[in-house]
């Protein structure tokens, strides 16, 4: 017999596999912006889902993993690309009692991480300060701008979508 407790587990998976979905059909599409020492990963933006759901912690992760495999990542990036991404989500699920806030952990990750997945995995000669505030950039842009705007969207009209009921 089914409990409310497989139900609501059941429910949490499968928002975890829509949002690394989801994260997947965004950055792939855009691979050539995505990658790179200036880099606009539009699917960044859900990384403020954590504001609304647990679920989009273990989300958001296996949607980096995903799209780093898929588009031959090196090791070291799908690696640490990866641990970037799920950092930057549980620091803002646990920010989550500040909505403006939320957006903070994955830029902050991403900054400090990924010039360094740079310079080792694809050998580039930029200096690595140089690139956390490029890739920085692209963070607050795609998190901090986009991030922002999808969490008030959905503050308005999507919030039932991460409701366990």
């Amino acid at each position: 017999m089914k409990t409310k407790f497989d139900d609501k587990k059941t429910r949490e998976i499968v928002l975890g596999a829509v949002i690394a979905a989801l994260y997947v059909a965004l950055t792939l599409p855009f691979a050539p912006i995505a990658y790179g020492p200036v880099q606009f990963r539009i699917s960044e933006a859900l990384t403020i889902l954590p504001y609304f759901t647990p679920a989009a912690v273990p989300g958001v992760t296996l949607g980096c993993l995903l799209s780093n495999i898929l588009m031959g990542a090196p090791l070291p990036d799908i690696v640490f690309g990866t641990i970037a991404t799920l950092v930057g989500a549980i620091f803002s699920y646990r920010l989550r009692v500040h909505k403006y806030l939320v957006c903070l952990p994955p830029i902050v990750a991403n900054a400090l991480i990924i010039p360094w997945v740079l310079k080792f995995a694809y050998g580039v000669p930029d200096l690595v300060p140089v690139m956390m505030f490029t890739v920085g950039l692209g963070e607050v842009f795609a998190v901090g701008i986009l991030g922002n705007m999808l969490l008030l969207a959905l503050e308005r009209c999507g919030r039932a979508l991460f409701q366990n009921k």
